[in-house]
């Protein structure tokens, strides 16, 4: 199986102002040289973390999701990150996976901040979404989805095969519990025998709340890839399958793993 490259942009995002994110955004995109697979984008990527779903809102036929579609099909890519939308009156944090021809798998963030009020606005998801391309399997998270491991368990399939190989988690993780945010993508990583990718924001928001970044790539045995702070970034990065299948294979925790369901 091939190896897979993926962009991670951490940016300082403009607060509630749909139309110059999405400027912003076409100018990093465009920028990259590097030929890639997969980019990804923070959550709440057009607007940034906004408890004003009413005004803000777009449906899936939105400016926002048109850009996506239009994006990737230019760039040939897959294009990831959240949007807030509406959809049958509810609003959802939701993450979109945008493919080249124009379809799409979606996520609606399953564990909403209730610290920052979220639950009083949004809509819970109660599905996994996990992707595939290129044969690699793709776990995606948002944000607080993070501190619930039940949540993003990989497990041994039928076939022997873990459930996935990759987990994303696109964010607005403010500075002030970046430890956390740091320790639970390294969690993630050794308990799932993944790679993870965690992908925030930079710079403060309409809030006046500091977001430091702190985007990551860990390895499937905690190893830091990639790790940027304070600063907007834009990183290409090619996946090793082998480095997978050789961690996997010479330890093999999973199979020990206590089996449960989710309700």
């Amino acid at each position: 199986m091939s190896d897979l490259t993926v962009t991670l942009i951490q940016a300082n995002l403009h607060w509630e102002n749909i139309p110059a994110n999405l400027a912003m955004f076409d100018e990093k995109i465009d920028a990259i040289r590097e030929k890639t697979e997969v980019i990804v984008l923070p959550e709440m990527f057009s607007t940034g973390f906004s408890m004003q779903p009413e005004r803000l809102a777009e449906t899936m036929d939105g400016s926002a999701v048109q850009w996506m579609k239009k994006k990737a099909k230019e760039k040939n890519v897959i294009l990831t990150g959240s949007l807030i939308i509406e959809d049958g009156g509810d609003y959802y944090n939701r993450l979109i996976w945008m493919l080249p021809n124009g379809q799409y798998g979606i996520y609606n963030k399953r564990h909403r901040f209730g610290f920052a009020g979220e639950e009083d606005h949004y809509a819970a998801g109660d599905k996994r979404l996990i992707a595939q391309v290129k044969g690699w399997k793709i776990n995606l998270n948002i944000c607080y989805d993070l501190r619930f491991p039940v949540w993003a368990r990989n497990t041994i399939q039928d076939n022997g095969a873990p459930e996935y190989d990759v987990l994303i988690n696109v964010a607005n993780w403010p500075e002030r519990r970046s430890t956390p945010w740091r320790a639970l993508l390294q969690a993630r990583a050794i308990e799932n025998q993944c790679y993870v990718i965690g992908v925030n924001r930079v710079g403060n928001d309409g809030n006046d709340i500091y977001h430091s970044g702190d985007s990551s790539i860990i390895d499937p045995v905690g190893e830091i890839i990639y790790h940027k702070a304070n600063s907007e970034d834009v990183f290409t990065h090619t996946f090793s399958r082998a480095h997978l299948d050789e961690m996997r294979a010479k330890f093999p925790f999973m199979k020990d793993a206590d089996k449960f369901m989710i309700l």
